[in-house]
C-alpha cells in the first residue's frame, strides 16, 4: 500500500513538472498596468486586461492618460518588495503568463478590483466578480467614458496601417510625424537591431523615427513585438 501510494505521488510530480510551471520571484518593474519585469523576463498579468501606455480615458468630460495611471496604481502598490509569479501559459509573444502576489495578495485580482485592468473574458473567467464590484463602485476607469483595451488596440492597428498607406502613397520617406496616440518609438540601430522604446524609458527621448531607415511609431507593445521589435532593455 505504501509503495502505492510512492509511486502515484512520483507520476503527481512527474506530471506537474511536465507542464513546464516556473515560479519567477524577485524585484519588478512594472512596464504597463498588466504587465511586469522580473530578471528580464516579461511577464503578462494572467485574466486581465489593463489600459495601454498610450490609451486615454474621459472622466468628467477631461481626458484622463489612463494608462498611466493603471501602471503607475500597480507600481504604487508593489513599491519595492517581492513579487511573486506563478506561469499559467505564454502568450503569442513569447512572455510569461502568470498570476502574480506580493505579499500574499493577488495582484492580478487587485488591479481589476481597483478599476485599473478589466477581466480578460476571451481568455479567463477568474476576476469578473471583481470587475462587477469595480464597475458598481465606479473604481479607476469606471469613473468616466473608456474603449476597453482589446478595441483600443484593434483600433490603433486599423489606424496605423491607413497611416502607413496615405505616407507610402503621398508623404515623403523622411516624414517623422507620430500618429496620435502612438506613442511607442521602434528604432534601428547601428547593427541594424529592430529596437522599440516606451515612455519613460532610458534613451525615449534621444530616440528619433527616421521612415526612411525602416523606424516607425508602434500603438502598444503587442504591435512592435508582433513586428518583430524587441523592448529596449532600459
Amino acid at each position: 500500500m505504501v509503495r502505492a501510494i510512492v509511486v502515484l505521488v512520483a507520476l503527481f510530480l512527474a506530471a506537474h513538472s511536465a507542464t513546464g510551471a516556473e515560479a519567477i520571484v524577485g524585484r519588478a518593474v512594472v512596464i504597463d498596468g498588466d504587465t511586469l519585469e522580473i530578471h528580464t523576463k516579461r511577464i503578462r498579468l494572467y485574466g486581465i486586461d489593463a489600459p495601454e501606455s498610450g490609451q486615454s480615458c474621459t472622466v468628467q468630460g477631461k481626458s484622463s492618460r489612463c494608462g498611466q495611471l493603471a501602471a503607475l496604481a500597480l507600481a504604487d502598490k508593489i513599491g519595492s518588495r517581492r513579487v511573486t509569479c506563478e506561469a499559467k501559459d505564454r502568450d503569442d509573444y513569447n512572455r510569461v503568463v502568470a498570476v502574480c502576489h506580493s505579499d500574499g495578495e493577488d495582484l492580478n485580482a487587485w488591479m481589476v478590483a481597483r478599476g485599473w485592468a478589466m477581466a480578460y473574458r476571451q481568455y479567463a473567467i477568474d476576476y469578473i466578480s471583481q470587475e462587477q464590484n469595480a464597475s458598481a463602485s465606479r473604481l479607476g476607469i469606471w469613473q468616466g467614458e473608456f474603449v476597453p483595451p482589446w478595441d483600443w488596440r484593434r483600433d490603433r492597428r486599423i489606424e496605423a496601417d491607413n497611416r502607413v498607406q496615405v505616407t507610402e502613397t503621398k508623404r515623403p520617406q523622411t516624414e517623422t510625424k507620430r500618429p496620435e496616440s502612438c506613442v511607442i518609438k521602434g528604432n534601428v540601430s547601428a547593427r541594424g537591431e529592430h529596437i522599440y522604446h516606451v515612455p519613460g524609458g532610458r534613451y525615449y527621448d534621444a530616440t528619433q523615427i527616421n521612415p526612411s531607415k525602416g523606424e516607425r511609431w508602434f500603438c502598444s507593445e503587442a504591435e512592435a513585438i508582433a513586428a518583430g521589435w524587441r523592448p529596449s532593455k532600459r
